[in-house]
């Protein structure tokens, strides 16, 4: 049987650290990148001076803003950080084709059977740490294991500038003593649920049978059931056909206007054109997304017959779709425009076709 080598590289702290290498200023500072405090923004990197008074992604800024006061919040700089992370992903290519990115931080290499021809993963992985700081003067962090769970998982043992390896013969006492809500993929309820079953570690959930994992939680219990005995099938899939392509927006302050909201409506049926005349990308699907002042969400859309790719259809179809909301009488904090079921790409049309004669 094939033993599989994977790789999962993780940028330490990436957007701060880009902001801490092209500052000098910065470096040992608390960087906090995302909104800036008084908005509605949410932190999207913090670098590791910040983590240690709990700063964290996805948290609000204003909340980072409250742990650390003397912090240094600054704006996100997409393009840039989208331009380092093309450089990272081209010294991926150089090893292996099997690259699956997770986002514009991280990724899976198989490197299994690599372009260099270099026999141990762990040697391919420190390769690509040090030509990663040469070529970016930026810090990785880097799993290593024979399946995909196991090396996202040891990515971020030590971090940063870390390495982990978990060969088949330590990955049984390895998952045996890992915290439940270490395992990638249970979140913090899904964790809780474990702990009110008593199960707060690996060793814990080896106990269970598959029938009682199925019973507590459904197809995901044949998950949990094989990824703690170290079975996983899935392979690295380099990079999907996108299924949906949108941009929405948070807004400073809760709005009722609807001049004001069908205007917004317009703004980012423009974006979503945009991006999809980039990509060359036209899909049959508008989704309108609104968050209301309460923080639900909903979604509605509309699907058609013809593929579109044009602003002025999307702003159409997604001011219908508003009238299906109650914005208007409820106040609205996020607005959300997004186009989705584009065309399948050949290798993948494979249903049946109708054909024609020539009568």
């Amino acid at each position: 049987m094939l033993v599989r080598k994977i790789i999962h590289i993780d940028m330490d702290a990436f957007y701060a650290s880009i902001e801490q290498r092209d500052n000098p200023r910065l470096k040992g500072k608390a960087v906090i990148v995302g909104g800036l405090p008084g908005t509605r923004g949410v932190v999207s990197t913090a670098s590791y001076e910040a983590r240690k008074f709990g700063v964290h992604s996805a948290m609000p800024i204003n909340q980072a803003k409250k742990l650390c006061p003397h912090g240094i919040f600054l704006p996100v700089r997409m393009d840039v950080y989208a331009h380092e992370s093309e450089i990272i992903r081209s010294i991926f290519m150089e090893y292996t084709e099997l690259v699956e990115p997770l986002s514009l931080d991280e990724a899976y290499l198989d490197v299994t059977h690599n372009k260099k021809n270099i026999p141990s993963a762990t040697w391919a992985a420190q390769e690509i740490q040090k030509r990663i700081y040469s070529e970016t003067g930026l810090t990785a962090s880097a799993g290593v294991s024979f399946n995909m769970f196991l090396a996202k998982i040891a990515s971020g043992f030590r971090k940063p500038s870390g390495l982990t390896v978990i060969t088949p013969k330590d990955a049984d006492a390895f998952i045996d003593k890992l915290p439940i809500g270490e395992f990638y993929g249970i979140g913090k309820v899904t964790a809780e649920k474990f702990h009110r079953l008593g199960i707060n570690n690996g060793s814990d959930l080896k106990n269970f049978s598959l029938p009682d994992m199925v019973s507590a939680f459904g197809k995901a219990g044949i998950y949990y059931y094989n990824i703690v005995r170290g079975i996983e099938d899935r392979l690295v899939t380099p990079d999907a056909p996108r299924k949906s392509m949108g941009r929405e927006l948070t807004f400073q302050q809760d709005i009722d206007d609807m001049d004001e909201i069908l205007r917004i409506i317009k703004e980012l049926a423009g974006e979503v054109e945009e991006l999809l005349k980039e990509e060359k990308l036209s899909g049959r699907t508008v989704t309108l997304k609104l968050k209301y002042d309460d923080f639900t969400s909903i979604t509605r859309q509309r699907s058609q017959e013809t593929f579109i790719d044009d602003r002025e259809i999307i702003f159409n179809i997604a001011s219908s779709l508003l009238a299906k909301t109650e914005a208007g009488s409820r106040k609205v904090r996020l607005l959300g425009v997004t186009v989705s079921g584009f065309p399948m790409p050949e290798a993948e049309n494979k249903g049946p076709v109708q054909l024609t004669f020539p009568f």
